[in-house]
């Protein structure tokens, strides 16, 4: 693939677009970033605010901590803590400059029960409307589509700032639908890594440290740390294991910042992570290193690019097969096995639901991964799932097409089942 290309252009732009930092769990960290922007607008505090989600969003904070607050939880956390301490300047970051007297703060905000709660009744994927009020004055935020994508600014009923919506709206954002494993292959082969060295860099630097953190204490269910000490420490385990301890400390409110994948913090771990343990046992060279997490990360953007940000479909799914791919590439498999490896994972564990962000992700993480290495252990055999076994097509992109199907349009009543089971006990959205 030559430099100057356009299709070098793309996958380029594409990594440099979604690998990108974040503190915390992306939902409550988007729900900051716009109370946050809100208050700006306002030129205030409020002392009124409401939080409007899309079901998706709501699924993903409720079980979440958010990061610096010890142990709080959910939307109106989210929301308030944002208006009081947040920098939207930070963007995914807005929480990061936090302090404790903001934290106090909050809590007793909370207690006066300033924020109001409201489901975005018909509105799926990811889609967050926050307004807030000061006497007679008010401002409003609106992100839909990705987690920094302000789609519209009010002030006062004035709007500011509006923008079309729609899942990738902005002008500067590459192409995904020109995406293929085969051109993400040739990427990865010709890629300069001056270009992508710094990103890679601070990836490898960011992950691995929170994966550390959350093998090192204790954090939600501890599956990262469970895994090693029942399981041994082979490099299987130690694929598994690490990509579990980030999403561990993540879920359970750890400060420490990851580069995420798709709008993830647990897709940037999963597609990263495994493919960096397996670097380290194979004593990789760093630059093969490089061209592996460029196989991996993008493998994972281009399965996510037909499912969207957010569904009922598990995005540990789509990111264990890119790490899959990318543990392929570090081991000079050719472009069939890349591609029997992902086709082989997904006929594994494409069913795997997403009820929530919380600390279950870490062992949906693990599983996947457990079963991107089976499709790959399988593929270096010439062994695959045939055409017509349940959704595997005739190719890769088919059967990555067929997911995206599923995915996007098969299990949208699947997640307004799943949000009903979550919130049926408090009853807490109202109708």
């Amino acid at each position: 693939m030559e430099r100057n290309s356009g299709e070098y252009g793309l996958y380029l732009s594409v990594l440099r677009e979604e690998l990108i930092p974040a503190m915390g769990c992306t939902e409550p960290i988007a729900i900051a970033l716009a109370a946050a922007r809100a208050r700006e607008v306002l030129g205030e505090l409020p002392d009124e605010i409401t939080a409007a989600c899309s079901g998706n969003v709501i699924k993903n904070v409720k079980g979440v901590v958010v990061p610096g607050t010890g142990n709080l939880r959910g939307i109106e956390t989210s929301a308030v803590l944002g208006a009081v301490g947040g920098d939207a300047q930070r963007q995914l970051e807005v929480l990061s400059a936090v302090t404790p007297d903001h934290v106090e703060q909050t809590k007793a905000l909370l207690e006066k029960g300033i924020c109001r709660v409201e489901i975005l009744r018909g509105s799926t994927g990811l889609h967050i409307v926050v307004t807030a009020k000061k006497g007679g004055r008010t401002a409003l935020v609106e992100i839909h589509g990705h987690h920094t994508n302000i789609v519209r600014i009010e002030k006062d009923g004035e709007v500011l700032y509006e923008r079309e919506k729609g899942e990738t709206p902005q002008a500067d954002t590459a192409d995904r639908g020109r995406m293929s494993v085969e051109g993400i292959h040739d990427f990865a082969n010709s890629v300069d890594l001056e270009d992508v060295r710094a990103l890679l860099d601070t990836q490898i630097e960011y992950n691995t440290r929170i994966a550390e953190e959350g093998l090192r204490h204790s954090y939600g269910a501890n599956v990262g740390a469970t895994l090693l000490q029942s399981c041994g420490d082979d490099v299987r385990v130690r694929a598994r294991a690490w990509a579990a301890a980030g999403s561990d400390a993540r879920m359970s409110g750890c400060e420490l910042p990851v580069i995420i994948n798709s709008g993830s913090g647990n897709q940037g771990l999963t597609a990263s992570l495994p493919v960096i343990k397996y670097a380290e046992h194979l004593g990789s060279p760093r630059e093969k290193l490089y061209r592996a997490l460029c196989m991996s990360n993008l493998t994972a953007i281009h399965q996510k690019t037909g499912i969207g940000r957010l569904s009922a479909y598990c995005g540990a799914v789509s990111a264990a097969c890119g790490s899959g791919a990318g543990i392929a590439y570090l081991q000079d498999a050719g472009l069939d096995v890349i591609g029997k490896t992902i086709v082989n994972t997904l006929a594994n564990v494409s069913g795997i639901v997403c009820d929530g962000a919380k600390a279950s992700c870490a062992a949906k993480i693990a599983s996947a991964v457990d079963a991107a290495l089976l499709g790959l252990n399988m593929a270096e055999r010439g062994q695959t799932f045939g055409v017509g076994e349940g959704i595997v097509k005739s190719t890769v992109e088919d059967t990555l097409r067929s997911v995206g199907r599923l995915a996007n349009r098969g299990m949208r009543e699947t997640d307004t089942e799943i949000l009903e089971i979550m919130v049926e006990e408090s009853n807490k959205f109202g109708d």
